[in-house]
């Protein structure tokens, strides 16, 4: 799963949100490392919405401007549980390595 979705799916994980809402979450989740331009954004959430990750919750209209509300759909939430264990398992995996190491003489 590629970082950007991992962050739209862990953005949609706790609470309905529109598109700015998602963007704002995920920059919040990774501390600025990731912006999503809306463009980007919105071929994620068709692409993740065609794969049954997340679905279209409603609608409004603000201040003249269509709002699209998004939610994590529950394969969406399967999906999710799934590949933050997979990176906790890499994560582990990579910190007992990193334990084992001496610093070397020279």
């Amino acid at each position: 799963m590629r970082e950007a979705t991992f962050l739209i799916l862990t953005a949609l994980a706790d609470e309905v949100r529109h598109g700015y809402g998602i963007v704002q979450e995920v920059s919040a989740l990774s501390e600025g490392r990731v912006a999503l331009l809306p463009g980007t954004l919105y071929a994620a959430l068709d692409r993740l919405a065609a794969q049954g990750l997340v679905e279209r919750d409603r609608e409004e209209v603000v201040e003249g401007r269509l709002r699209r509300y998004y939610r994590l759909a529950e394969h969406g939430r399967t999906a999710l549980a799934a590949e933050s264990a997979r990176l906790r398992q890499l994560s582990t995996a990579a910190d007992a390595r990193l334990r084992t190491l001496r610093p070397r003489s020279v």
